[in-house]
């Protein structure tokens, strides 16, 4: 029988997804992205819009190995470790937003970081402050609950971008100044309500870390994760039919489906990497998820950086454009036009940030956030 230690795919997993994280985040140009690296325009799902929950999925694989040398309980040492990290992280997300102008005036409050801080710390406390059967049905009420707030919680339709209960919440506990508006009005995709089936999707991946950990052998161990894969995609897909798959609502259908297609994802990769043995590809995202969210919060500094403190003499008027944009339109698309400069854009920045990532891998310098 073959028996495995520690899995090689968990890291690249959450490599594969810190990379896809950096390359839908970093187009040459917003006007100029090819379908499968734009997210969904409301309901539905494309490759984008699997990368944030399969993040949470992994952080919450972690969770249950970070916290095995506390029994998996919750303790007075484990519930004040994650209250540090959720603060830390969440006070990263906020400065980020603040960077590089620090106007407090219009900063918007929540984000991608304090999502995942809120996610990790309310999931970590619940997935050690249960029993897996109690956590299963904490489970179904976050999910079902949700469910039934934003069904009945809405005066008109409860699933659209006006009017749902997330939006009014949101604007409610922050002003529409603090709130993102990409999507023409103010709403936010990271907001407080849809938070919280995220924990939901934190919960799964503890689940799986479990199975993942007590099953020692390895085809045992994927034939398990592909029935629960299918299992979670079918009642997804089936919930989605009155529940639409919504990313910025993170709605409860989008939590199983995502998360579903998640473990099968984790599944093919144990297969590969750790039960086959054809690892040598992965090594890129190997060091992509030693430091993940140190290269996230470095590349969203660099980003406002080149974006905003960056300026570039161009023409004889001596006009100045961002060093963002001079990349882009100067130096790309004069010889790769608009669509493929854009994608290279993405990819000279993922090629760059892993070259960084790398040399943290060889120096075994490990940023824990």
């Amino acid at each position: 029988m073959k028996v495995s230690n520690r899995l090689i795919s968990l890291d690249v997993l959450r490599g594969i997804t810190i990379s896809l994280m950096i390359l839908v985040n970093t187009p040459g140009s917003w006007s100029y992205v090819y379908a499968p690296l734009r997210h969904a325009k409301w309901h539905g799902c494309n490759p984008t819009d699997l990368v944030f929950p399969f993040f949470l999925f992994i952080v919450g694989v972690s969770v249950w190995f970070s916290f095995s040398k506390y029994q998996t309980s919750l303790s007075r040492e484990s519930a004040l470790k994650i209250i540090i990290r959720t603060f830390v992280i969440f006070l990263l997300g906020f400065v980020l937003n603040l960077f590089p102008f620090f106007d407090f005036s219009t900063v918007r409050i929540m984000g991608v970081l304090q999502r995942i801080a809120l996610a990790y710390g309310v999931g970590s406390i619940l997935c050690l402050a249960f029993k897996r059967n109690h956590l299963l049905l904490v489970l179904s009420v976050i999910l079902i609950g949700y469910w039934a707030l934003l069904l009945f919680g809405a005066d008109m339709e409860p699933y659209a971008l006006i009017g749902n209960v997330v939006r009014e919440f949101d604007i409610f506990l922050f002003e529409e100044e603090h709130v993102y508006k990409g999507f023409g009005v103010p709403f936010d995709p990271e907001g407080v309500l849809s938070t919280i089936p995220a924990v939901g999707t934190v919960i799964i991946g503890f689940f799986i870390g479990q199975i993942i950990d007590k099953e020692r052998v390895i085809l045992r161990k994927i034939r398990k994760l592909l029935i629960y894969g299918s299992m979670f995609v079918f009642l997804g897909w089936i919930w989605s039919f009155i529940f639409p798959i919504n990313k910025a609502l993170w709605t409860s259908s989008y939590v199983l489906f995502t998360s579903g297609l998640c473990i099968l994802l984790l599944a093919l990769l144990i297969f590969i990497i750790d039960y086959k043995g054809f690892s040598r590809w992965s090594k890129p995202f190997v060091h992509f998820g030693t430091n993940p969210l140190f290269i996230f919060v470095f590349s969203g500094l660099y980003v406002k950086t080149i974006s905003y403190l960056i300026k570039i003499h161009v023409g004889e008027s001596g006009d100045t454009i961002s060093g963002y944009k001079y990349m882009y339109e100067h130096l790309l698309v004069p010889v790769f036009g608009n669509m493929n400069g854009s994608l290279l854009f993405a990819l000279i920045h993922v090629f760059v940030f892993w070259l960084i990532c790398l040399v943290l891998y060889k120096n075994k310098i490990f940023i824990k956030i």
